[in-house]
């Protein structure tokens, strides 16, 4: 495609990106480095026929003028990124000068909110994205092999949990494990423990949330695999057969090979959804032992006292940071064997 063809093709798409993904990046990027105004305080004097008292209040109009003057609010540079509830340099030197072994370092590292969340984070994209990838494939692979009579049912069955909303979907699991419903009863009668709560254990409450990602997240995986099987060229896999390689073997050395650039795509795409999750925490009313970057997000924009939306950035700002440092190995690869390839 002619260099200028395609600058006329790409410019409504970029100039979308740079309107609803570049400028609110840098707009949180310069949010990041300021920090709620302190409240202004007044003396406020009550009289009764008993006497008088002398409280404390904080005074708003002078607090909302304060806000006029520097909508922002006050600037904080790189201050919010090393806080405690973010990087915690300061709390991290701390502990390391009390701790008598590294494992009560790390104990005590895991209890700040900002390592805490990241923690889940991380656990939850590592095992929900290959878990994901791999029951996607097999099930893109047993549905194509069955009769395409029936075909067409099984695959309505295997995308709905797709289309139910991850809110939805969460909150059904939320009160199936609960002491009550049906897994979470079951699991007192296996275990012959009738005070068994998944709600009340951390360990398996992570269980639950990751199982209930891989549902979630699977169909997605097992679409974009089916539709790539279509297109796989029947000419080697008969002669593979005449050959005698067995199925695993013509899934090793042609399919995958040559559905290897969707599976890329299916991993970026789950690796960035993953490192993001935020729905089933609050689905499942699971932020008292499961909080992940994109809750403590939220967590910062619900607050009842005062909105903490430079903390909230600076969060924000650090979580597209996590994700591009995930991302860059496999596009690093991508990007090496397209070189290669041209």
């Amino acid at each position: 495609m002619p260099n200028k063809s395609f600058f006329w093709f790409f410019l409504p798409a970029g100039l979308a990106m740079i309107l609803f993904i570049g400028l609110p990046i840098i707009s949180t990027g310069i949010q990041s480095f300021y920090s709620q105004h302190d409240q202004v305080l007044k003396e406020v004097k009550k009289c009764d026929p008993f006497g008088c008292k002398v409280s404390v209040q904080i005074d708003q109009e002078a607090s909302s003028k304060i806000r006029e003057e520097k909508p922002l609010g006050k600037f904080n540079g790189f201050g919010t990124y090393i806080d405690r509830n973010h990087l915690a340099f300061d709390e991290l030197s701390e502990l390391w000068g009390e701790s008598n072994s590294t494992g009560e370092f790390v104990d005590k590292v895991t209890n700040l909110p900002f390592y805490k969340a990241l923690i889940f984070t991380l656990t939850y994209c590592i095992i929900v994205t290959p878990c994901v990838l791999l029951l996607g494939f097999v099930i893109a692979l047993s549905l194509n092999a069955v009769s395409r009579k029936i075909r067409g049912p099984l695959i309505f069955g295997t995308i709905l949990p797709m289309i139910v909303t991850p809110l939805v979907g969460s909150l059904v699991l939320f009160w199936m494990v609960d002491a009550e419903g049906i897994i979470g009863a079951n699991l007192q009668i296996l275990m012959s423990d009738p005070y068994l709560s998944v709600k009340s254990s951390k360990t398996l409450t992570w269980i639950t949330l990751i199982i209930y990602g891989i549902w979630h997240h699977s169909p997605f995986a097992f679409v974009v695999f089916y539709a790539a099987l279509q297109t796989v060229p029947q000419e080697p896999l008969e002669a593979s057969i005449i050959d005698g390689a067995s199925r695993f073997q013509r899934v090793k050395h042609i399919i995958l090979p040559h559905i290897y650039p969707v599976v890329t795509f299916v991993a970026l795409i789950s690796l960035m959804d993953n490192f993001r999750v935020f729905e089933p925490i609050i689905g499942f009313s699971a932020q008292g032992s499961a909080q992940s970057l994109s809750w403590l997000i939220y967590d910062n924009l619900v607050n009842e006292e005062v909105i903490l939306f430079g903390s909230a950035a600076a969060t924000s700002i650090m979580t597209i940071i996590g994700i591009a440092i995930i991302l860059a190995p496999v596009l690093i690869r991508t990007w090496r064997e397209f070189r290669t390839e041209r």
